[in-house]
């Protein structure tokens, strides 16, 4: 797999993903945002897992207009943005893995791989906001942790430095053993916030298994492609 920073806001490259196989395909064809990719092998033809999430059915369509032009060798994408107001903070805005390798902690490498890129250009902290338990999880392995706050889409604001991984605790200089358990207690209350909604029966078995766990321990950063 190769990471790569394609560009940065507000003039960032485009992105054409192909719909049937990519949540969010239509957020990346937006130049205001800057983008980084993980390529790899190109996804089987035959392959409708995405269709098959959003509730379609059938084969994947073979007419789709300008499907040439769609990115190839394109496996996770994310888009982010500076906030407008706060120069020093870098919003991640959509992180999206091609359905035949969802679940191969590619997206949490990805953020983690664009984390110290940011800080090289002068970003001092990042954030995402997640509506999801597998997202909040994910993330948590890229080094972000939650900070009590939402959304008024009630989606969970998550946040970590740019320049290095520190959880929230260590940052605010306790010592390990007390900073272990106030990030999982954190973690856990930010699991409940989710176990509090009307959640899919995936969610509600992923919470339950999660209840009383620690936070999950952080993904191996991918180095640049040149080694």
């Amino acid at each position: 797999m190769e990471f790569e920073v394609l560009g940065w806001p507000p003039d960032g490259p485009t992105l054409r993903l192909d719909y049937r196989r990519f949540a969010y395909a239509g957020k990346f064809v937006m130049s205001n945002t800057g983008k980084a990719v993980v390529r790899g092998p190109s996804a089987d033809p035959d392959d409708n897992t995405a269709m098959r999430e959003r509730g379609d059915s059938g084969e994947i369509p073979r007419d789709v207009p300008d499907a040439d032009d769609f990115e190839t060798g394109i496996v996770a994408a994310l888009a982010f943005n500076a906030d407008r107001t706060d120069d020093a903070t870098l919003w991640y805005r959509y992180v999206t893995v091609r359905s035949d390798v969802k679940g191969s902690g590619i997206g949490p490498r990805l953020a983690a791989f664009t984390a110290p890129r940011a800080a090289a250009r002068g970003y001092e902290r990042l954030r995402i906001a997640v509506n999801n338990p597998f997202a909040y999880e994910a993330m948590h392995k890229a080094g972000f942790r939650w900070t009590g706050r939402e959304t008024g889409l009630a989606e969970l604001v998550l946040e970590r430095p740019a320049e290095e991984e520190m959880t929230a605790a260590e940052s605010d200089g306790l010592p390990t053993d007390v900073a272990e358990t106030v990030d999982a207690d954190r973690y856990q209350a930010g699991l409940d916030r989710f176990r509090e909604r009307d959640l899919g029966d995936q969610e509600t078995t992923f919470l339950q298994r999660k209840r009383g766990a620690d936070p999950p321990a952080p993904i191996t950063q991918p180095t640049d492609p040149e080694g």
